[in-house]
Protein backbone atom coordinates (compact mmCIF):
# COMPACT_ATOMS: atom_id res chain seq x y z
CA UNK A 1 0.00 0.00 0.00
CA UNK A 2 1.38 3.66 -0.91
CA UNK A 3 3.04 5.37 1.99
CA UNK A 4 0.71 7.77 4.41
CA UNK A 5 2.73 10.86 2.40
CA UNK A 6 0.40 10.79 -1.11
CA UNK A 7 -2.19 11.70 1.14
CA UNK A 8 -1.20 15.24 2.63
CA UNK A 9 -2.09 17.89 0.22
CA UNK A 10 0.50 20.51 0.14
CA UNK A 11 0.01 24.08 -0.19
CA UNK A 12 0.41 25.42 -4.08
CA UNK A 13 0.67 22.49 -5.76
CA UNK A 14 -0.46 21.87 -8.77
CA UNK A 15 -4.20 19.93 -9.44
CA UNK A 16 -4.41 17.05 -12.16
CA UNK A 17 -7.94 16.01 -12.93
CA UNK A 18 -7.85 12.58 -14.08
CA UNK A 19 -10.72 9.48 -14.57
CA UNK A 20 -10.77 5.80 -14.12
CA UNK A 21 -12.79 2.94 -13.45
CA UNK A 22 -13.51 -0.78 -12.06
CA UNK A 23 -14.23 -2.84 -14.52
CA UNK A 24 -16.58 -5.80 -14.05
CA UNK A 25 -17.90 -8.47 -15.67
CA UNK A 26 -20.15 -11.57 -14.96
CA UNK A 27 -19.59 -15.61 -15.61
CA UNK A 28 -22.16 -17.96 -15.99
CA UNK A 29 -22.22 -18.71 -12.32
CA UNK A 30 -23.61 -15.32 -11.48
CA UNK A 31 -20.42 -14.40 -9.76
CA UNK A 32 -18.76 -10.80 -10.58
CA UNK A 33 -15.33 -10.25 -11.30
CA UNK A 34 -13.11 -7.24 -11.43
CA UNK A 35 -10.03 -6.55 -13.49
CA UNK A 36 -7.15 -4.77 -11.67
CA UNK A 37 -3.95 -3.85 -13.47
CA UNK A 38 -0.23 -3.72 -12.55
CA UNK A 39 3.17 -3.31 -13.94
CA UNK A 40 4.21 -6.73 -15.63
CA UNK A 41 6.28 -8.91 -12.65
CA UNK A 42 4.88 -6.23 -10.10
CA UNK A 43 3.19 -7.25 -7.21
CA UNK A 44 0.76 -4.40 -6.22
CA UNK A 45 -2.87 -4.20 -8.34
CA UNK A 46 -4.16 -0.86 -9.44
CA UNK A 47 -7.17 0.35 -10.95
CA UNK A 48 -6.73 1.99 -14.51
CA UNK A 49 -6.98 5.66 -14.65
CA UNK A 50 -4.94 8.71 -15.65
CA UNK A 51 -5.80 12.19 -16.77
CA UNK A 52 -8.24 14.01 -18.71
CA UNK A 53 -7.51 15.31 -22.51
CA UNK A 54 -8.57 18.52 -23.49
CA UNK A 55 -12.04 18.36 -25.14
CA UNK A 56 -13.42 14.94 -23.34
CA UNK A 57 -15.99 14.08 -20.75
CA UNK A 58 -14.68 12.60 -17.52
CA UNK A 59 -16.63 9.36 -18.66
CA UNK A 60 -14.36 9.32 -22.33
CA UNK A 61 -11.28 10.15 -20.63
CA UNK A 62 -12.19 6.97 -18.47
CA UNK A 63 -12.83 4.83 -21.36
CA UNK A 64 -9.72 5.81 -23.14
CA UNK A 65 -7.62 5.02 -20.19
CA UNK A 66 -9.12 1.98 -19.72
CA UNK A 67 -8.49 0.51 -23.29
CA UNK A 68 -4.74 2.13 -22.92
CA UNK A 69 -3.97 0.85 -19.68
CA UNK A 70 -6.07 -2.28 -19.40
CA UNK A 71 -7.50 -3.34 -23.49
CA UNK A 72 -11.33 -3.31 -22.93
CA UNK A 73 -12.82 -1.31 -25.51
CA UNK A 74 -16.61 -2.83 -24.96
CA UNK A 75 -17.63 -0.79 -22.05
CA UNK A 76 -20.99 0.06 -20.30
CA UNK A 77 -21.02 2.79 -17.93
CA UNK A 78 -23.76 1.73 -15.28
CA UNK A 79 -22.16 4.94 -13.00
CA UNK A 80 -20.11 7.40 -11.41
CA UNK A 81 -18.61 5.32 -8.10
CA UNK A 82 -16.72 8.38 -6.38
CA UNK A 83 -13.66 10.68 -6.36
CA UNK A 84 -10.12 9.26 -4.81
CA UNK A 85 -7.23 12.21 -4.34
CA UNK A 86 -3.79 11.96 -3.94
CA UNK A 87 -0.44 13.39 -4.94
CA UNK A 88 1.35 12.00 -8.22
CA UNK A 89 3.47 8.81 -8.18
CA UNK A 90 6.30 11.48 -8.91
CA UNK A 91 4.77 13.58 -5.60
CA UNK A 92 4.47 16.82 -8.06
CA UNK A 93 0.83 17.12 -8.41
CA UNK A 94 -2.41 16.45 -6.54
CA UNK A 95 -4.44 13.98 -8.30
CA UNK A 96 -8.68 13.96 -8.25
CA UNK A 97 -9.34 11.35 -9.81
CA UNK A 98 -13.30 10.13 -10.80
CA UNK A 99 -14.03 6.36 -10.58
CA UNK A 100 -16.81 4.94 -12.96
CA UNK A 101 -18.77 1.40 -13.04
CA UNK A 102 -17.87 -0.13 -16.66
CA UNK A 103 -19.30 -3.47 -17.35
CA UNK A 104 -18.14 -5.70 -20.26
CA UNK A 105 -18.14 -9.08 -21.64
CA UNK A 106 -14.60 -8.83 -22.98
CA UNK A 107 -12.44 -11.32 -20.81
CA UNK A 108 -8.97 -10.35 -22.66
CA UNK A 109 -7.81 -7.41 -23.19
CA UNK A 110 -5.28 -5.98 -25.08
CA UNK A 111 -3.40 -2.51 -23.52
CA UNK A 112 -1.84 -0.40 -26.26
CA UNK A 113 -0.25 1.92 -23.74
CA UNK A 114 3.54 2.36 -23.72
CA UNK A 115 4.03 0.84 -20.27
CA UNK A 116 4.21 -3.01 -20.19
CA UNK A 117 0.72 -3.35 -17.96
CA UNK A 118 -0.80 -7.03 -16.98
CA UNK A 119 -4.32 -7.27 -15.81
CA UNK A 120 -6.20 -10.26 -14.27
CA UNK A 121 -9.43 -11.15 -12.85
CA UNK A 122 -10.24 -11.18 -9.28
CA UNK A 123 -13.80 -12.15 -7.71
CA UNK A 124 -15.58 -8.70 -6.22
CA UNK A 125 -15.20 -11.17 -2.85
CA UNK A 126 -11.95 -11.76 -3.17
CA UNK A 127 -9.66 -8.55 -3.74
CA UNK A 128 -5.82 -8.51 -3.59
CA UNK A 129 -4.50 -5.60 -1.65
CA UNK A 130 -4.64 -2.46 -3.94
CA UNK A 131 -1.71 -0.46 -3.77
CA UNK A 132 -3.44 3.62 -4.00
CA UNK A 133 -5.55 3.53 -0.78
CA UNK A 134 -8.66 5.54 -2.35
CA UNK A 135 -8.25 2.88 -4.73
CA UNK A 136 -9.11 0.59 -2.19
CA UNK A 137 -11.94 2.51 -0.46
CA UNK A 138 -14.15 2.88 -4.00
CA UNK A 139 -14.01 -1.11 -4.29
CA UNK A 140 -14.83 -1.58 -0.25
CA UNK A 141 -17.47 0.90 -0.04
CA UNK A 142 -18.64 0.22 -3.42
CA UNK A 143 -18.59 -3.42 -3.14
CA UNK A 144 -22.53 -4.15 -2.56
CA UNK A 145 -23.04 -1.39 -5.06
CA UNK A 146 -20.97 -3.29 -7.70
CA UNK A 147 -22.52 -6.14 -7.25
CA UNK A 148 -26.26 -5.32 -7.60
CA UNK A 149 -25.55 -2.83 -10.67
CA UNK A 150 -23.88 -5.50 -12.62
CA UNK A 151 -26.34 -8.32 -11.91
CA UNK A 152 -28.68 -5.77 -12.67
CA UNK A 153 -27.48 -4.83 -16.33
CA UNK A 154 -26.29 -7.89 -16.65
CA UNK A 155 -30.27 -8.97 -16.83
CA UNK A 156 -31.50 -6.53 -19.11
Amino acid sequence: MAPDLFYHRPANIRLRTGAGGVVARIDDRGKVWVALIRDRGDHAYVLPKGGVEKGETLEEAAMREIAEEAGFSKLDCLCELGIGERLSGRLTTWQKTHYFLFLTTQIRGRPTDRRDWEVDWFDLNALPEIYWREQGEILKSNRARIRRLVMKAAED
